[in-house]
């Protein structure tokens, strides 16, 4: 998988289930180091160009309101871990029924870095259309690593949200 494939042809992430929640993991690899990486998934500045408004202390226990562009998704959410510039574990929803954990772990790989997200904690029933929303997150993460805009999130979400759905079938 490379973020340099055309969009359409790949899907980046897999599905499962834990203690009865949903839990998405993706897998990419950019053509840029781990410290620009970083950066875009923790600088406020950059993280407004690909995925949304995040307002609010982005430090260690920090709380933080965000708002995500591309599914309108907003809420509050914790910095619960943060080991520079390797993982970053969140938790979203605070204050929600479901509470969301989102880990992000990076590895450098020459010039290029691996990410890999996993987020836990979603309603089985809505696996699919998570599995789907996150791909997108993640091309727009890619398109911003590569100076290109964001994605069309709905038309994107539409011709992913196929592919999610036979990979959730499998869920149980």
């Amino acid at each position: 998988m490379t973020s340099n494939a055309r969009p359409g042809a790949r899907i980046l992430g897999s599905l499962r289930s834990a203690d009865g929640k949903g839990v998405v993991r993706m897998q990419d690899r950019f053509d840029t180091d781990i410290d620009d990486v970083w950066s875009a998934l923790t600088d406020p500045l950059r993280l407004a160009r690909w995925i949304g408004e995040i307002a609010g202390d982005l430090r260690l226990g920090g709380e933080y309101r965000y708002r995500f562009y591309a599914s309108g998704s907003e809420g509050t959410g914790r910095v619960e871990e943060c080991e520079p510039p390797r993982r970053l574990l969140l938790a979203h929803g605070l204050g929600e029924p479901d509470v969301k954990v989102i880990e992000v772990t990076l590895a450098a790989d020459g010039d290029q870095t691996i990410l890999v997200a996993e987020e836990r904690g979603m309603p089985l029933d809505l696996l699919a259309a998570y599995g789907a929303g996150i791909q997108v997150h993640v091309e727009d993460l890619a398109a911003h690593l590569a100076g290109r805009e964001r994605c069309d999130a709905d038309a994107r979400w539409r011709e992913l949200q196929p592919a999610y759905d036979d990979l959730a079938a499998n869920v149980s």
